[in-house]
């Protein structure tokens, strides 16, 4: 794996048959674990090298913890409100250069809400592939989920890894 590097300028679009999304958050004083399928991703570069925008789509309808029970439970519309909101999107609307890559803001949408969210962006090669790593933490009561915070913590830390390549 090799660092951060430049990319040509257009759309780079994820091989969704190798991206995934993967969560933790904490649940009953330890770590729940998961992942959901990502469905869209794209990645724009601007003529300077500079990342102009990030987009994607994960199927939380999807969603598996390891415990088909968690799951059932987290379709409840106290929680993620699955069978009415299947869909959480994201759509960058700033992105900075940073350290490894780049500072990302803007809307998450899920569970019929909208929430301002902040993260990281990276860019690799893996055997000759480019792939994006998008790191974030959510504090899921600014979506209302409500639970109490010894059994579902307020905060759930987010990582999608996509390969991405033009068209």
């Amino acid at each position: 794996m090799t660092a951060t590097r430049t990319l040509a300028a257009g759309v780079w679009r994820a091989d969704l048959t190798r991206s995934t999304a993967s969560f933790q958050v904490g649940n009953l004083g330890r770590k729940a674990h998961g992942t959901v399928p990502v469905t869209a991703g794209t990645v724009e570069i601007g003529d300077d090298g500079q990342l102009r925008g990030v987009h994607g789509t994960l199927d939380l309808a999807a969603i598996d913890t390891g415990i088909a029970k968690r799951d059932l439970d987290l379709r409840k519309p106290s929680l993620l409100d699955l069978d009415r909101h299947p869909t959480m999107t994201f759509t960058a609307t700033s992105c900075e250069p940073a350290d490894n890559g780049w500072n990302v803001i803007g809307p998450l949408q899920a569970r019929g809400g909208s929430t301002e969210l902040s993260g990281v962006v990276e860019l690799s090669t893996v055997n000759g592939e480019t792939v994006m790593t998008a790191t974030a933490r959510l504090d899921r009561r600014t979506l209302g989920i409500r639970a109490p915070r010894f059994m579902i913590g307020a905060f759930v830390d987010i990582t999608v890894t996509a390969v991405i390549s033009r068209p």
